[in-house]
């Protein structure tokens, strides 16, 4: 058998990596970085890679736009499993760098954002310089030659990967509960077993812009008891004005409630896209009323089929 090749969003030491880790296996698995969404989800379509970690949605900073575009495009994906991670801040720089003296902090936007008041108030005269990543501004100050920011704002596992870093600050995000939401992605295959504690991912576009449109698809899933934990809308890039939604619901497809739900939303949307049903990373499971449970479908079929003479 080979071995498993996963792919993330990197560079090394992202909280990317940190959720990929936490996958059985993953640790002692070919790991290989991409340098953006796109590149780690095309490794996974052309065979390079059997899975790709990416991130999808911040508690801060809401979806991750890369990633909700990029699954929803092109040849079909799967999202096979989910972590949550933690997002915990150090600003780190070369031996010697004081806090007063710095004038800039190479970080990524999302980070940056998350940590904004802790820099006003703590390194006033600071600026935001863009990295494509946490880890990547980070390591640009051990680069020879390099011109990086005066400090950079990482992951913990940066600084600890890398002791020549000396950490200037700890716990400096703004929001202490913050954390992000990473998917595991595959290509099209058997489906993780329903545990009971699931989440199913589509995206629907909205099949024409009239009144009552967006209705329509929200009332396949409030009819069949389906609760949504998230919904956000996309351009498709069409024209403005077409979009889709990018749906998470309770449930596996599995559920005789979620199943019935997405034969909804294909009648009216045909090209809504089935995006994977997984386990939680919370191992919740939703309240689901008698009337929608598995039994009051099978009776209800069994009802009709009596009625039709079956």
């Amino acid at each position: 058998m080979n071995p498993v090749i996963y792919t993330f969003l990197g560079p090394e030491g992202t909280f990317t990596e940190a959720a990929l880790l936490k996958v059985p296996g993953a640790r002692s698995a070919q790991r290989i970085p991409a340098s953006n969404v796109n590149a780690a989800l095309d490794a996974v379509r052309d065979g390079t890679a059997d899975s790709a970690m990416v991130p999808i949605e911040n508690s801060v900073e809401g979806g991750v736009t890369a990633t909700l575009d990029a699954i929803a495009t092109g040849p079909d994906l799967r999202i096979v499993g989910e972590e949550v991670v933690p997002i915990t801040f150090l600003l780190v720089a070369r031996p010697g760098t004081r806090i007063e003296d710095i004038r800039r902090i190479a970080t990524h936007g999302h980070a940056w954002a998350q940590c904004r008041g802790w820099a006003a108030e703590n390194a006033p005269d600071a600026v935001h310089l863009a990295a494509s990543s946490t880890a990547a501004g980070a390591l640009a100050l051990l680069e020879p030659g390099s011109q990086p920011g005066d400090a950079a704002i990482c992951a913990p596992i940066v600084a600890a990967e890398h002791p020549e870093l000396e950490v200037l600050a700890t716990d400096i995000g703004d929001n202490p509960g913050a954390v992000t939401r990473f998917i595991l992605v595959a290509r099209p295959g058997a489906l993780p077993p329903r545990t009971g504690s699931d989440k199913t991912s589509v995206a629907v576009p909205l099949p024409e812009d009239r009144a009552g449109a967006l209705m329509e698809i929200l009332e396949q899933f409030a009819a069949r008891g389906v609760n949504l934990s998230r919904i956000e809308s996309r351009p498709t890039g069409r024209y403005l004005g077409h979009y889709f939604f990018s749906i998470d619901v309770d449930g596996h497809i599995q559920d005789a409630r979620i199943a019935s739900a997405l034969r909804g939303l294909h009648r009216i949307s045909p090209e809504t896209r089935f995006l994977g049903s997984y386990p939680r990373a919370d191992g919740a499971r939703p309240l689901v009323k008698d009337h929608v449970t598995d039994a009051a479908f099978d009776s209800a079929r069994t009802w009709v089929d009596g009625i039709l003479g079956h």
